[in-house]
């Protein structure tokens, strides 16, 4: 995902070692060509499809008469992957190429786009959405380091960050278009065969470009190297934050609708419309933190920002009415949308000599999509589903607290970090 290719050395001191990385630029004009940029942004899009999980939750729960419970297994089917699949995908991907690697992951995602539609069952369903799981997270994995290598140095922050606006565009056209099928054709799972068509066609526009990809040239990074990092109480503490902001964002996904349905009534495309609601929010948080981030200093945008998202999960609780439900959902997604790129960068900023492995752990916690939204469901069955939102505010509030320290200690020359024998 980094600028150039990274390569550990090691000097033995007694029984440390002590990594320290060597960079090796790639020869780059700075023009862009959208013939590579253009079908790499598309993965974005692609990316976007596992939102569709908050879909799944809705309808599936209806369609098959599911408990709150059940249905919050379909998120963790999904998002359980993030977890078992990151570390082991970058480790492959070093040896066969992002690119292979990338259309392995669109491939697997159109499988699981397909599923559901010919064999609807539950357990199919849930199937389903496991391989779309499996292949977000090699989408995931590949797709940011992809794009690092078609466009110049000095573009890569801009389009990092127009990539995520990409991908949000994607995730709030889901629900309306599922809303559209459904009345339009009595079947909203033709969403999924559109969507795995446009994978599959993305795979082979992909496919048919040659991309000159920065290459490894030291040591690769090893399971032991990364879990390792986690000995490290900062990386730990950004890793858990990445962690909760995705179990919140997937935890608004998928409750918002029956929040809506249980509080107020909603009729069920308008409860639907929440997700799209809140991913409006997301995508022009991005865009507009985009801009922000090049003018204010990140650990002051981290608080901000999340102050920004704990004080409307919290207004949640007691909107009056749908409308104003509908808004405060707007503005959540506003105010968590840059906190996942803040924590990456601040991490990676402490400890630039690590980045190939502190992005394997950040990817891995996006697990915290398939435990949050579960947990979620289990509450909402003992009780209700308002009363599940306390989990939102538990992770917010955990993230506030750690920006706030994050300011406090501000960035030291850090010296390479240590990996016991």
């Amino acid at each position: 995902m980094w600028a150039g290719t990274t390569s550990a050395l090691r000097h033995r001191t007694g029984s440390k070692k002590y990594l320290t990385n060597k960079i090796y630029p790639k020869t780059m004009n700075n023009k862009i060509s959208l013939k590579f940029v253009t079908p790499v942004l598309m993965s974005f899009f692609v990316m976007s499809f596992c939102d569709l999980v908050g879909i799944g939750v809705d309808r599936v729960k209806i369609d098959f008469e599911l408990s709150n419970t059940l249905a919050q297994l379909i998120p963790s089917a999904v998002f359980l992957w993030f977890f078992v699949l990151s570390v082991p995908i970058g480790i492959l991907q070093d040896r066969l190429g992002k690119r292979n690697v990338l259309n392995i992951g669109m491939s697997v995602t159109a499988a699981g786009l397909f599923l559901p539609f010919f064999s609807y069952t539950f357990a199919m369903a849930l199937a389903g959405f496991a391989l779309l799981g499996i292949g977000n997270t090699i989408v995931q994995v590949s797709a940011n380091p992809l794009l690092v290598d078609v466009v110049p140095s000095n573009r890569r922050s801009s389009f990092l960050s127009f990539s995520q606006f990409v991908k949000s565009v994607g995730s709030m056209l889901a629900a309306p278009l599922a809303g559209w099928f459904a009345l339009r054709f009595g079947d909203w799972k033709i969403l999924f065969v559109v969507f795995g068509v446009i994978s599959l066609l993305n795979v082979l526009w992909l496919n048919s470009i040659k991309i000159k990809e920065t290459q490894n040239t030291g040591e690769r990074a090893t399971f032991s190297s990364s879990f390792k990092l986690l000995n490290n109480r900062f990386i730990a503490i950004m890793v858990l934050g990445i962690f909760l902001v995705v179990g919140i964002d997937v935890g608004i996904n998928a409750v918002s609708g029956q929040f809506l349905l249980a509080k107020f009534g909603s009729e069920q495309t308008l409860a639907e419309s929440g997700r799209s609601v809140y991913f409006l929010g997301k995508m022009l948080g991005t865009f507009g933190g985009a801009f922000m981030l090049a003018k204010l200093s990140s650990r002051k945008f981290f608080i901000w920002t999340s102050v920004f998202g704990l004080i409307p999960i919290l207004a949640l609780f007691i909107a009056p009415s749908e409308v104003i439900a509908l808004a405060i959902i707007f503005i959540i997604g506003l105010g968590i949308a840059n906190i996942f790129p803040v924590i990456f960068s601040l991490t990676v900023e402490k400890y630039p000599m690590r980045a190939n492995e502190i992005s394997g752990l950040m990817i891995m916690a996006v697990s915290g999509g398939a435990v949050m939204p579960l947990l979620m469901g289990w509450i909402s069955d003992l009780t209700n589903v308002t009363a599940s939102l306390f989990v939102l505010v538990v992770a917010i509030t955990f993230i506030l607290i750690t920006s706030i320290s994050v300011n406090k200690n501000k960035p030291k020359s850090q010296p390479p970090l240590m990996v016991k024998d």
